[in-house]
């Protein structure tokens, strides 16, 4: 794994997994994790997640080595509003093959996690896996390159 820079968010559903998660990306070390960079929520009151996933999706306009993970109760609205921004390729997972997949065949940089559907054991086997797996281009290359409207 090459060193990455991580943005993470979550609305008051994800709170208590991204903070399993961060746990965990903190044990890899500043030799692959160099950043993390939380945007919020820290909270579990009842929260509007576009509020921490606009942030974020911007943040993440910085380039290489960006990776970022969205936590709410779905997965869906994180999603969503994340994939707003051209340039942002989230993806919804709830396994270990979406999560490969993702990386392997879209590029995705931002995987979005449902906190009410997935136990902290496959959210962090979901997370390695897509912070390791990379893009393996070739035909799936021009796919990803009309997925932003230009």
């Amino acid at each position: 794994m090459h060193t990455l820079h991580i943005h993470i968010a979550s609305d008051h559903a994800g709170v208590s997994l991204k903070s399993h998660i961060k746990a965990f990306l903190g044990s890899l070390g500043t030799d692959q994790v160099h950043s993390i960079q939380d945007y919020g929520t820290h909270q579990s009151d009842s929260c509007d997640y576009p509020d921490y996933v606009h942030p974020l999706a911007q943040a993440m306009d910085s380039g290489d080595g960006h990776l970022g993970i969205l936590i709410c109760g779905s997965g869906n609205g994180v999603c969503m509003t994340a994939n707003k921004y051209p340039y942002i390729r989230a993806a919804l997972c709830w396994n270990i093959e979406l999560a490969t997949l993702a990386r392997q065949h879209n590029n995705a940089n931002i995987i979005c996690i449902p906190a009410r559907f997935v136990d902290e054991t496959m959210a962090t086997a979901m997370v390695k896996v897509f912070l390791t797996t990379p893009f393996e281009g070739g035909r799936h290359a021009g796919r990803v390159d009309k997925i932003a409207r230009k």
